[in-house]
């Protein structure tokens, strides 16, 4: 049995979100939360402490001056600077638990390092949510129209800057393979969650 950091990767609106929480719940993984910070505006439907801990600037500042941040990301939104960053220190014991998180591909290649270093090679596993663009365009427009106020310049943007950030080239340069990736089309949520579920216990009993 070895303990493991899982990290959920993907573009936006790949279904990341309703995985995890069906990951999550399952007593059998036993998996634990990480959940990772951000100084972005909470969204309608999210809860602090579930999706991520909603911080201010200056919160994030003290943390990075404390050195308590693992890896961080800053995107420039057209609302502004929006950090995305995860904290390691203090509240995750792989000797006795398996985690759980939704990342970006910068954010597994540097946890990847961080964990390497601390624990050695092999424990945190990518796992790659894949979605045909044009599905994955309707659902983001989808989702944003149930907004309170729906940021579709925003949305554009992210669209966009999802296809530089997980260009084919980076995935296969991250070592990101055939076996840590899974295509979730829509109305086979079942048969994606079924494959990533074998994946992770697969890792779990090495």
């Amino acid at each position: 049995m070895s303990n493991r950091i899982f990290c959920l990767l993907g573009k936006s609106s790949t279904g990341k979100d309703k995985l995890y929480q069906s990951l999550i719940s399952d007593p059998e993984l036993g998996l634990h939360r990480l959940v990772p910070y951000t100084t972005r505006p909470i969204r309608t439907g999210e809860q602090e402490g579930r999706e991520y801990h909603f911080v201010t600037e200056e919160q994030y500042e003290a943390l990075r001056d404390t050195g308590k941040i693992a890896e961080e990301r800053s995107y420039p939104s057209v609302y502004g600077i929006w950090r995305y960053f995860t904290v390691l220190t203090g509240h995750v014991d792989l000797d006795r638990y398996s985690y759980l998180l939704i990342g970006t591909l910068e954010s597994y290649l540097s946890l990847r390092r961080r964990c390497e270093e601390t624990y050695g090679p092999g424990r945190i596993v990518p796992l790659y949510i894949e979605v045909e663009d044009g599905e994955r365009l309707a659902r983001a427009l989808a989702r944003e129209r149930k907004q309170e106020k729906p940021k579709y310049e925003e949305l554009c943007r992210r669209f966009l800057a999802d296809t530089a950030d997980f260009a084919p080239e980076k995935v296969r340069a991250a070592g990101i393979g055939a076996e840590d990736t899974f295509e979730n089309r829509t109305g086979q949520f079942d048969r994606c969650e079924a494959a990533v579920r074998k994946r992770i216990l697969q890792k779990i009993r090495e």
